[in-house]
């Protein structure tokens, strides 16, 4: 049965699985104003620095390596988010084959991600213990976490009529 060709329902739904995600890499590689995405930074190094307790020796040695990371990561998600929509895909206009290439590709793109993330773990426990690292994972996700309620509330209350009150 996995030999088999996508069946066109198949093919919709992965393009619907795979445009979603495009679409949420672009709002979230949307160019932001050098200042903006300054301040961004500069918050991500005091709230995980904060969330890992590290001390400013291991600060020293941690942020180099964290940063090398991140251009990493961002070059790569640049390129796949650029890759994709460059291209004006119309996946109704392809053929399955050709759909599920773009799919295979995006798959491709989020291994080299995860592949970097190993290469780096292995980098982050050679610099503090293992469970700072592991401290790190989640002040990764807190940090996005309280940055996209923080963005939510912006434009909540940038609307022109407030919400309902429930």
């Amino acid at each position: 049965m996995l030999s088999q060709p996508f069946h066109s329902k198949n093919c919709r739904t992965a393009f619907v699985m795979l445009m979603s995600c495009i679409t949420f890499t672009m709002a979230i590689a949307q160019p932001v104003q050098r200042e903006q995405k300054d301040d961004i930074d500069a918050r991500r190094i005091g709230f995980i620095t904060n969330e890992m307790e590290l001390t400013p020796e291991e600060a020293q040695v941690f942020w180099p390596v964290y940063n090398k990371y991140r251009a990493e990561v961002e070059t790569l998600k640049k390129s796949r988010a650029t890759e994709l929509m460059s291209a004006k895909i119309n996946f109704d206009d392809y053929t399955d084959e050709e759909v599920n290439k773009a799919i295979e590709n995006d798959f491709n793109s989020r291994q080299k991600e995860l592949d970097i993330l190993r290469r780096y773990n292995n980098e982050y426990k050679k610099l503090l213990p293992v469970k700072k690292v592991a401290k790190l994972y989640r002040a990764e996700q807190l940090f996005k976490i309280s940055l996209l309620k923080e963005m939510r509330q912006e434009k909540a209350g940038e609307r022109a009529v407030p919400p309902p009150k429930n």
